[in-house]
């Protein structure tokens, strides 16, 4: 706190600090004391086995649901304690890119970038065309503006997606398997813009992703989430060569280990749960 009672924030101060995060679904703890420091400025991975609760994560840091325990700040706010009012302008600041791109398809490609800066500016519309086509050439799609989403292929749809998700210039952004289901150009492509877009603007990523050799060369940390704990942190490069039976068993893609492949219940070491 500084002397008028504000937190004072430093720029070495993580930009999400979570902490003792308990969130459960009914009986069913999804995530149990779960605490973790993300810098600003990097590209963070939530990993582990499906269900694990890596996309509640996602969820919870962006407001849309609730712990039951523990907090969760962003840039010294608690997100917990904001009003719907304050969530709404908090998430001006995020930016989010869904597994399938999430494109409106009724609208025009040109249409789906701007909705966000419609929605949450009053830019006059030659600005916004402006800001746009800026967007779309950064992605390497200048000239689709016109399109439909069906028009596109899938490595073009998840670029405009791309695009749409930091059309407002956020400070944090969001990816749940943004990867998933592109072929290896589009992969590469993606992985890039994500690099590039992060260093030029600043932004700190976190992306929830299943695939350890996507993310190798991309992400600067890694948190691998099972049994609704932190099971390994670290590097990727560090966790592969991790002495840690879970840890090596998920990064390494063993299939014997202490992670069950079938769902076990609760109460059961390791068990898995949506």
């Amino acid at each position: 706190m500084d002397e008028s009672g504000n937190n004072s924030i430093k720029a070495d101060d993580p930009i999400i600090r979570i902490r003792d995060l308990v969130f459960c679904r009914g009986r069913r703890t999804i995530l149990d004391g779960v605490s973790m420091d993300i810098q600003r400025g990097s590209i963070v991975a939530f990993m582990g086995p499906s269900g694990a609760g890596k996309t509640t994560i996602l969820r919870l840091i962006s407001g849309q649901l609730r712990p039951d325990e523990g907090t969760i700040e962003i840039n010294g706010q608690l997100i917990s304690a904001m009003s719907d009012r304050e969530l709404k302008l908090f998430r001006r600041d995020i930016g989010v890119l869904l597994q399938d791109g999430a494109l409106f398809t009724d609208l025009t490609v040109f249409e789906n970038i701007a909705t966000p800066i419609r929605e949450h500016t009053s830019l006059p519309e030659p600005l916004v065309r402006r800001v746009v086509m800026s967007k779309l050439s950064a992605v390497g799609l200048g000239g689709t503006e016109d399109r439909m989403p069906h028009e596109l292929s899938g490595g073009m749809a998840r670029r405009i997606a791309f695009a749409r998700s930091v059309v407002l210039d956020p400070d944090i952004m969001l990816y749940d398997e943004p990867l998933t289901g592109l072929d290896p150009i589009a992969v590469s492509t993606i992985r890039r813009l994500m690099r590039e877009t992060n260093n030029a603007l600043g932004l700190t990523s976190v992306i929830v992703t299943h695939n350890v050799n996507q993310i190798s060369n991309l992400v600067d940390y890694c948190y691998i989430i099972a049994s609704s704990r932190i099971a390994g942190e670290g590097a990727p490069r560090d966790l592969i060569d991790s002495s840690d039976p879970g840890v090596s068993q998920f990064m390494n893609g063993r299939v014997e280990g202490p992670i069950p492949f079938h769902y076990e219940p609760p109460g059961a070491p390791w068990r898995l749960l949506d």
